[in-house]
């Protein structure tokens, strides 16, 4: 195993983690794999996340003091923001096209439909929203006894806790000022801001503001600090190293976990599910693979060229296969800017500045899940959307990708304002809910991608990338590295 690179490690751990959870789930020991090995895989995400955030802290405070002139940060930070803005409306707009052209909510079988329309009839009656494309299935009297008995259905799927959870916590994001996402941008406290990875912004924002400060001070008095920030990094990286020699287990018991709590005891279930939202699922798939193999290759090939298709993901791959395992960018970002830094040659000053603002505001695969899932949503329930309603889909996803970093499960309570804002029920998200975890891990491997493709192209438009083809990208993260 010496000799095996470390993401095919990963990929081994993953698959015998899924075995294990299946197996025991045969046998019926799926309650001794949720107590006894998946705690395992909470360990190695908190492991990673306890390093994020002091790593993002010193590395932004590094990366602003060493570039030296605060009008290049200025450039490079307008830079960063437009070019994340544009992955993102590539990602909305690509969804929009394959949930269009495969029509997976029509799919399904046409009773369920009707049911399913019926029951959106009768909520927009009680909201008292108008209903999207005037036709009334409660006005048929063929219907009648069926809407009925879909009532007492609709009133029950409401009163879902979880959904209600997430629906005032939509309520809440939506009910605010237009500039409450740069309200919450400036900590008050920031030693509280540290102990919430939720709160990544403001970490962000304080770096900026003292990296800024550091740079207006004499050289003699802040050098230093920068010396000391440039040492604390090294050693977080380091600390990355040791955990990633862990990681093909931690791993192991991550999926064993995940897959475990879905299952139960029955195997069938996680066949159940899947097969009801088969084409769903299978749609948001193929719109986030088309965005790693195809979407930002190209945008590579268009702006850098002397990165080799194969050689950007060859780098890239560790960073990739743990964001599949953790589905999140912030516990991934460590991996993300050793990848982006060693095998890709991007210059620190930029990756310690462009990849942490990427791993909060860059959303790409949840931005291009919420377009297909809303579309989903309303041909599951026979509603056929306008292409105005479909372009509010796209803004709203957008400015909500970038107001939402804040926000605990960013991507179910971005789908709700997104759904709000085409006058859709918010409960539906329940629909949905069983295959969201899987599929998050997919847009976890999107975003980590999405922030390396932008980190290199920002870093070639400064003309600080030295790429040089590593035969084993791995290599990164040995601890004699």
């Amino acid at each position: 195993m010496k000799k095996l690179a470390l993401h095919w490690k990963i990929i081994i751990g993953l698959i015998l983690g899924i075995i294990w959870a299946l197996l025991s789930s045969q046998l019926g020991w799926s309650e001794f794999t949720i107590d006894w090995i998946a705690p395992f895989g909470k360990i190695f995400i908190n492991l990673l996340k306890l390093i994020a955030v002091p790593l993002v802290l010193v590395s932004i405070i590094s990366g602003v003091a060493n570039i030296g002139d605060p009008t290049s940060l200025g450039r490079m930070g307008g830079k960063t923001l437009l070019a994340y803005l544009i992955t993102t409306l590539f990602a909305v707009t690509m969804g929009l096209l394959l949930v269009n052209v495969i029509k997976p909510g029509k799919l399904i079988d046409e009773q369920s439909r009707i049911d399913n329309r019926i029951s959106y009839e009768i909520w927009s009656a009680s909201e008292g929203h108008e209903v999207k494309d005037g036709i009334n299935y409660l006005q048929d009297p063929a219907f009648f006894e069926r809407a009925q008995k879909i009532t007492d259905l609709s009133r029950g799927e409401l009163k879902d806790a979880s959904v209600a959870e997430k629906m005032e916590t939509a309520q809440k994001t939506k009910e605010s000022t237009p500039l409450q996402p740069l309200v919450d941008i400036v900590p008050e406290n920031f030693f509280f801001s540290l102990t919430d990875n939720g709160l990544m912004l403001q970490i962000i924002f304080f770096g900026i503001f003292f990296g800024v400060c550091l740079l207006l001070i004499p050289n003699e008095k802040s050098k230093p600090v920068t010396d000391f920030m440039d040492s604390a990094m090294e050693v977080f990286l380091k600390m990355v190293d040791l955990v990633m020699q862990a990681a093909p287990f931690f791993v192991f018991a991550l999926l064993a976990g995940v897959v475990s709590k879905m299952a139960g005891d029955d195997i069938g279930k996680v066949y159940e599910i899947f097969k009801g939202l088969s084409w769903y699922s299978l749609t948001v798939f193929l719109g986030l693979m088309l965005m790693i193999f195809i979407v930002y290759p190209l945008l590579m090939k268009l702006f850098v060229k002397k990165i080799p298709y194969k050689g950007f993901f060859k780098a890239m791959a560790p960073a990739q296969t743990l964001a599949f395992s953790t589905s999140s960018s912030a516990a991934t970002l460590p991996v993300t800017m050793e990848c982006v830094e060693e095998n890709l040659g991007v210059d620190k000053k930029i990756t310690s500045f462009v990849l942490p603002i990427g791993a909060t505001v860059n959303m790409d695969g949840t931005c291009l899940y919420q377009a297909v899932a809303v579309v989903f949503l309303a041909q599951l329930h026979m509603i056929d959307l306008t292409l105005g309603q479909q372009l509010t889909i796209v803004l709203t996803a957008t400015l909500a990708s970038i107001g939402s970093a804040a926000v605990p499960s960013a991507g179910l309570v971005m789908l709700i304002i997104v759904l709000e804002s085409v006058g859709l029920n918010p409960a539906w998200i329940a629909i949905i809910f069983p295959v969201d975890r899987i599929l998050d891990m997919f847009r976890t491997v999107v975003n980590v991608t999405g922030d390396a493709t932008v980190c290199t192209i920002i870093a070639k438009g400064e003309d600080m990338l030295n790429y040089v083809p590593h035969e084993n990208p791995s290599e990164t993260f040995d601890l004699d590295s």
